[in-house]
């Protein structure tokens, strides 16, 4: 490599690191700026959160704290978790506008929808996870307490399992996200992916098993919007497959001019 181009790659690899550190420094500043104010009701957001496992509780009993100072750092916590949760569309846009200069024209127009429809489903588990799985999960594991023994959850391990649940069926809930990315990408096809559903099925229940509590109920509710997620995946590959034109045998390997003219160079 020529000492120029040497030089020219050297500072455009420190003006992407300047990019880089300017968009996380974005983000580090709007979580805390919804933080603040979070940290001021952090007591009740968590009573918020703690809800469905405090209807299921038996008549007086009540979650406790064995560290003296669980009482005032995980509801600090869950305020930090609940400003990075909010704060998601925003972070998002910073992760966009870091990419955008490097995408083409087309890639540029798939991806805000993209990051709109993921924010939603990520949103949208964490939603069936408080409204729906937490007071069954709840419920069953109190139910099979053994007799004499009182349930009295600690709060920083309801802390630590809420957001796990949370973090899980968010994650979860990307599925369609991830099967139209990869189809894109050419990684999978989705009618070849829709050939191997009794595959995808075991897949689904072991993923499910592995990032849930041990019991039946919780797999069961993450497996079932999985599997349902999977199938809109597929729905929407296959759509987007016919309308670029993908299985066409007129399709032609783009040249070098017409990849520059569609980066706009």
């Amino acid at each position: 490599m020529e000492p120029e181009e040497h030089e020219a790659a050297e500072g455009t690899f420190i003006s992407h690191l300047v990019e880089l550190r300017n968009r996380l420094m974005h983000a580090i500043i709007a979580v805390f700026i919804v933080f603040v104010p979070l940290a001021v009701f952090a007591e009740k957001i968590f009573q918020l959160v703690a809800m469905p496992l405090l209807r299921a509780l038996p008549v007086g009993n009540s979650m406790i704290a064995i560290d003296p100072v669980s009482p005032f750092l995980t509801p600090i916590k869950l305020a930090l978790a609940a400003a990075v949760v909010i704060t998601i569309p925003y972070l998002l846009y910073q992760l966009w506008a870091f990419v955008t200069p490097g995408l083409y024209k087309h890639e540029r127009k798939l991806v805000l929808p993209l990051l709109v429809s993921s924010t939603l489903l990520f949103y949208a588990g964490m939603a069936f996870a408080y409204f729906v799985v937490f007071p069954l999960a709840f419920s069953f594991f109190i139910s099979m307490a053994p007799e004499g023994v009182e349930v009295m959850t600690d709060i920083r391990a309801f802390l630590s399992f809420v957001l796990s649940m949370f973090f899980a069926f968010g994650i979860a809930f990307e599925v369609p996200i991830a099967i139209i990315l990869l189809s894109r990408a050419g990684v999978i096809d989705p009618d070849d992916l829709a050939s191997e559903r009794a595959y995808v099925l075991i897949g689904t229940f072991v993923v499910a098993m592995l990032l849930t509590p041990p019991d039946v109920i919780s797999q069961t509710l993450l497996a079932i919007p999985m599997l349902l997620l999977f199938e809109v995946g597929i729905f929407v590959s296959r759509r987007m497959k016919r309308a670029s034109g993908e299985n066409s045998d007129e399709y032609s390997k783009p040249t070098e001019e017409s990849i520059d003219a569609d980066r706009g160079v």
